[in-house]
Parts: C-alpha cells; structure tokens; sequence
C-alpha cells in the first residue's frame, strides 16, 4: 500500500488485479459500491493508465468505466477510515466477488 502525505490528510492508495470472469458488469459493480459505501472515505476507482478518476460510491460510472478480465484497478482514498476502505474493496476485487461480501 503506498500513502501520500498531503495538507487535507493522508491518501492511501492500491492496486488489484480484475479476476472476474467477464470484467466489472452490474454484479460486482453493485458489490464494489455496496463496500464503498459503508466507508466515510472519499474513495476512487480508475483502470490502470486511465486518466479520470471514478467515484467508487458510484454504480453508472463503476459500470461505465468497463474494466476488463484481467486488467488492474487502481484503488485511492482519503477519510479518516481511508486505509480500511482501500483494504476491503482491493480483497472484494481480489476474491472475485464473494456472495458473503454483499
């Protein structure tokens, strides 16, 4: 995990690779900002090399990104449970999705 010191607080950030079957579709799209949503962070999601950051808390723009089998997601947050939600949406990703996650 790499942390970025800045004025407003600390920005923790990571990156996980996509092992889902058929990429981010609305099943773990749903999942991943279900998660998201459970953290006071601000927290963003973008497709490696991509140069817009997404919200995490969004489902349209999850889905609208189209990350690929295979492909790493970049995680970032910044709150005061920011490393928390980074860890738990970088082990969602990584575990494929577990039904027990929702």
């Amino acid at each position: 995990m790499t942390m970025l010191d800045k004025a407003d607080g600390q920005i923790f950030t990571e990156n996980v690779r996509l092992v889902h079957a058929v990429g981010m579709h609305a099943r773990p799209a749903v999942k991943l900002t279900k998660l998201a949503k459970k953290f006071q962070a601000q927290i963003s999601v973008r497709v490696a090399g991509a140069t817009e950051w997404i919200n995490a808390k969004s489902v349209a723009k999850i889905m609208a990104m189209r990350a690929a089998h295979g492909s790493t997601i970049e995680i970032k947050a910044s709150g005061s449970d920011a490393q928390a939600a980074v860890a738990a949406l970088v082990n969602l990703i990584a575990t494929d999705f577990p039904d027990e996650a929702s």
